[in-house]
């Protein structure tokens, strides 16, 4: 009964895109810009089209905002106003990476023995062993700790304090780990004012976001503190920032989908970069090179980028009242988390599945961790495997079927979200948006879940990454979700 009264007037199959089942802070945004009003008239006269979004019915008032009862307005009439306005912030957004910084410096309340981690609020002891293993590394390189085994005693012993990223505006992949002196990529919403998120991505392999953390783990990391943030921070400055909605646009045209596979995102990426980068370092032709190097070898480079710029994307539209689209998705490794924008920032959380992938030779699904990483962030946004359709040359490497196949994911995931983006199109799926904006009542009504690309770590500290696959959220998120916004809307 609950899911009758709250889902949509109008039928899954109403998108122009033919769908498919496919395989088995929250006050509002400031005013935007005069130099949005075009973009903005744009993605007004599309929401206003969409057959996605059924017209509100009833006496409402002309101009009224969304999350205020008029009379003759019904619970889905509240609802649809709500995530049309939801639609039209995420929609608008005008994402720029404008800097780089260290952590400490620019995110608000961070704190020297604070930690932030990717997923929702967990502890120590239900911590899984490449977290714990991340979190002892990232302790050693804080100075927090002297050893590995130290660290792993103090933390123990609750001498640090565990947050998780989402709470404090950033985003990290796989352990997600954020301290005081690691740079962060600095993405500014231009039509909202908000910032994100997000440590420089490390490359493959034994890396601290799997749960590496070895003295060449550490070494790496320093080495991106002293020498690759300062010259990333500087050739930003020097060029005023680097608009990301066009690279993405490009690169999806170009084979990626920005989870799994982001060759061509990093480097369109560098192409941007390197001019400023040998302004800004010019007589350090070491340094230089150094840092052109690590980028150009690091064919995941784009993809802390993108996560910065999702969540720059979906924080304006937070707090909603009466949304049912999912502003965040991530996993701790032992939990799966999401945020609504009709319940703000709480969290509804169930037991996180295990990816299904493929395996780098020597290991199986007996070494991995059950999946874990903000970076869900971007299938909210309508990439990673929201994207698949873009992304052919990832579906095998994910163990998601033949390139063929891929399609079917994207198909999939329209059924379940209230909108395509427009500004980001597949020429697979003859130039449709990508599908954007999951609403839980048309998760609920279908019982698809969302497809999420992922990495595979080993379920041990220290280790590293094993595979990479394909998770999906699980259904009891969803679940209680509805329920709780059901509640606050009086629908029994």
């Amino acid at each position: 009964m609950l899911r009758e009264c709250l889902c949509p007037l109008g039928s899954s199959t109403e998108s122009g895109v033919r769908r498919s089942a496919g395989p088995s802070r929250s006050s509002s945004p400031d005013k935007p810009s005069d130099q949005q009003n075009f973009e903005n008239q744009h993605v007004d006269r599309y929401l206003e089209n969409s057959p996605m979004f059924c017209r509100v019915s009833g006496d409402r008032a002309p101009g009224a905002a969304p999350g205020r009862w008029h009379r003759g307005e019904t619970a889905v009439d509240k609802i649809e106003a709500a995530n049309k306005e939801v639609l039209g912030r995420i929609l608008r957004a005008d994402p720029v990476l404008v800097d780089v910084k260290p952590a400490g410096e620019v995110i608000e309340g961070l704190e020297r023995g604070t930690i932030l981690h990717a997923g929702p609020p967990i502890e120590w002891s239900r911590m899984c062993g490449p977290m714990q293993g991340a979190v002892c590394g990232i302790a050693v390189f804080e100075g927090l700790a002297k050893t590995l085994d130290e660290a792993a005693e103090a933390a123990a012993s609750g001498a640090f304090r565990f947050q998780p990223n989402h709470h404090f505006g950033a985003v990290g992949p796989m352990t997600g780990m954020i301290t005081p002196s690691q740079p962060v990529l600095v993405v500014e919403n231009r039509a909202f004012g908000n910032r994100a998120y997000s440590t420089i991505n490390e490359g493959l392999g034994k890396v601290l976001r799997f749960g590496g953390n070895d003295a060449e783990v550490l070494a790496r990391l320093r080495w991106i503190a002293d020498e690759l943030g300062p010259a990333l921070s500087a050739a930003l400055r020097q060029c005023g920032g680097i608009p990301l909605k066009g690279i993405v646009s490009r690169g999806l045209a170009m084979g990626d989908e920005m989870h799994q596979r982001n060759v061509a995102c990093s480097s369109l990426f560098l192409r941007e970069i390197a001019p400023p980068l040998a302004r800004a370092l010019d007589g350090s032709g070491g340094a230089l090179a150094r840092v052109l190097e690590f980028v150009a070898k690091n064919d995941q480079f784009f993809l802390n980028i993108a996560m910065a710029m999702a969540k720059s994307m979906t924080d304006p539209a937070r707090g909603v009242d009466g949304s049912t689209i999912v502003t965040a998705m991530s996993r701790n490794g032992t939990e799966f988390g999401i945020q609504v924008s009709g319940t703000d920032r709480q969290w509804f959380t169930a037991p996180v599945e295990m990816p299904v992938g493929m395996y780098f030779p020597g290991y199986s699904e007996k070494d991995a961790n059950p999946d874990m990483g903000d970076s869900a962030i971007v299938e909210v946004v309508g990439l990673g495997g929201f994207a698949m359709a873009s992304a052919t040359a990832v579906a095998g490497f994910v163990g998601a079927g033949s390139a063929s196949e891929a399609a079917q994911y994207t198909r999939s995931m329209y059924e379940i979200t209230a909108a395509q983006n427009p500004d980001w199109s597949m020429p697979n799926l003859d130039y449709a948006g990508v599908p954007t904006g999951i609403d839980i009542r048309k998760v609920l009504r279908t019982g698809i879940t969302p497809y999420i690309n992922t990495g595979i770590a080993h379920r041990l500290a220290g280790v590293g990454q094993v595979g990479a696959g394909i998770a999906r959220a699980p259904l009891g998120c969803f679940e209680q979700a509805l329920t709780t916004l059901a509640q606050r809307l009086g629908v029994g």
